[in-house]
């Protein structure tokens, strides 16, 4: 057993120090805040679809959705990554090459809270500031719940304090990360979508085996009510079938409306090198993410599958999210190259949460230094200072991270919903009406981002608690509610100068030529 732990550990500090060297060399290449933030805008083809889908799935695909599937069974899970496919897809064929070409025009906008400042000439930059405290305020919990998943994965393995998990994880992030700012960000997210895909497959694989096979995995996975049933899910306390409406299925599904609002996606976009390459980004992308999902709901049942089999224990509330760790400590036990495989598979774990974590941190950083100081306030400081500024801002929301996080019982797939519905209610309206409607105005944008974040606070705290109808995943009323006040705030307020009206009319054009 010590030894199977030795090659586990010795799997993941590799992998810890590859990500710390990749940080290290990118930030040789970091000549000034537009390679920190943007890279330059120098990423291929297949790093932008990987490191999006990275930074999209974070421990959510590898603890959330599996620890769903293994409690409830198929049909939340399955819903969710159907609407979060759909989504995927449909934000890189209409999302992607408009921002790339808008965010470029508009004054070569580095954030999305500089995209918005500058598509609607907002000189005061009130637009770019409101957008600012949204990302912090949201980024600051999706960050959280990175770092939970690495102090339940330290935890459940080697029986490590859950807050010194954390900690660890969180300097080892912080570190490439503001060494090697952007670049590094995506080019880790690059190894680290490796990492995961390996990760789920060889656990899929052992599941099954241990299992008994598929056979055995589906009887007793149709044993339970509701269980593989897409319109009914299993309720774990009484042990029978709940009802999954229609009204539910929409709700679940609205996940994917989510994409158009993600600031740590939206700048993978941005930052592609050659815009006609987006087609194979596209590709590459949806693939691999449609293909993950699967192989993590399967993995949920797979999970049970094994409990029933007695190879591993119940996994009861938020437990059922290390359902992916409990199965890689199991192949541990079969011997020195399982173990160290095992390693790979933990490593994968911490890489889906680390993929994530940086993105945010650099988009919560270019917030507080590069759009308020900067921006806002418009203090002036230096590049370098400016720089130095947002690397001091990483490290602070790393520690607020951690004390949100401090909790064990927090739920990653909680966490994460919510923060999900503010980027998506809050960010999501703005850009689809900024890139595709031109009478859209900075009233309407400023007012839509601030009812669609808000509506998120209300219809969680105030209106879902109702039930019935109400208690519906919040992005969907609050995407909604921002998107009407957005319309209906441009249309009583005046048109658009005739330049902002030019510029839109300009990129229309690009968007339809060949780079």
């Amino acid at each position: 057993m010590l030894s199977a732990k030795v090659c586990i550990m010795l799997a993941i500090a590799i992998y810890l120090i590859a990500m710390l060297a990749i940080g290290i060399y990118c930030s040789k290449k970091n000549k000034n805040v537009d390679d920190f933030y943007l890279g330059g805008r120098k990423l291929g083809p297949f790093v932008t679809a990987m490191s999006a889908e990275a930074s999209d799935m974070s421990s959510w695909l590898l603890m959330g959705l599996p620890g769903v599937a293994y409690l409830t069974g198929v049909a939340d899970a399955a819903w969710t990554a159907i609407g979060l496919a759909i989504g995927t897809y449909f934000n890189w064929l209409i999302i992607a090459k408009r921002i790339r070409i808008y965010s470029h025009v508009a004054d070569n906008s580095i954030t999305v809270p500089d995209f918005f400042s500058r598509r609607y000439r907002d000189d005061k930059n009130i637009l770019m500031c409101i957008a600012a405290i949204v990302i912090i305020v949201f980024f600051i919990p999706y960050t959280a719940s990175g770092f939970a998943a690495c102090g339940k994965l330290f935890s459940s393995i080697f029986g490590m304090d859950y807050v010194l998990a954390m900690v660890i994880s969180a300097v080892v992030i912080v570190g490439y990360t503001v060494t090697g700012g952007f670049l590094a960000a995506s080019a880790t997210d690059l190894v680290q979508s490796i990492f995961m895909t390996v990760a789920i497959i060889i656990i899929l694989l052992f599941g099954v085996k241990v299992a008994g096979g598929w056979d055995t995995i589906i009887t007793n996975a149709q044993a339970l009510p509701g269980y593989l049933n897409m319109t009914e899910t299993y309720d774990v306390v009484t042990g029978t079938a709940a009802p999954y409406s229609l009204l539910t299925i929409i709700s679940v599904m609205a996940w994917g409306l989510g994409y158009c609002g993600m600031p740590h996606i939206l700048l993978r976009f941005m930052a592609i090198e050659d815009r006609e390459k987006l087609k194979l980004s596209r590709r590459v992308a949806t693939t691999w993410v449609v293909v993950s999902m699967a192989i993590a709901v399967s993995i949920g049942i797979v999970g049970y599958a094994m409990t029933k089999a007695g190879a591993i224990p119940f996994l009861e509330g938020s437990t059922s999210e290390t359902i992916i760790v409990r199965i890689a400590d199991l192949l541990s036990q079969e011997g020195m190259l399982a173990a160290f495989i095992a390693g790979i598979i933990l490593a994968g774990i911490l890489a889906a949460t680390m993929s994530t974590a940086d993105s945010q941190l650099l988009a919560a950083s270019s917030s507080v230094s590069h759009n308020l100081l900067r921006g806002f306030f418009k203090v002036n400081i230096s590049e370098k200072t400016a720089m130095t500024i947002a690397r001091i801002t990483v490290i602070v929301i790393s520690v607020i991270a951690i004390f949100l996080a401090r909790d064990p019982d927090s739920s990653v797939f909680g966490i994460v919903s919510f923060a999900w519905a503010g980027f998506g209610a809050s960010f999501g309206p703005v850009v689809v009406f900024a890139l595709f409607w031109k009478r859209s105005n900075k009233y309407g944008a400023l007012a839509g981002m601030i009812a669609g974040g808000v509506m998120v606070f209300v219809w969680k705290y105030l209106v879902a608690p109702l039930g019935g109808a109400f208690g519906i995943y919040e992005l969907l009323p609050a995407f909604v509610f921002g998107a009407l006040v957005n319309i209906i705030v441009s249309l009583a307020t005046p048109a658009p100068e005739k330049e902002i009206v030019e510029e839109f009319e300009l990129v229309q054009k690009l968007y339809k030529q060949k780079a």
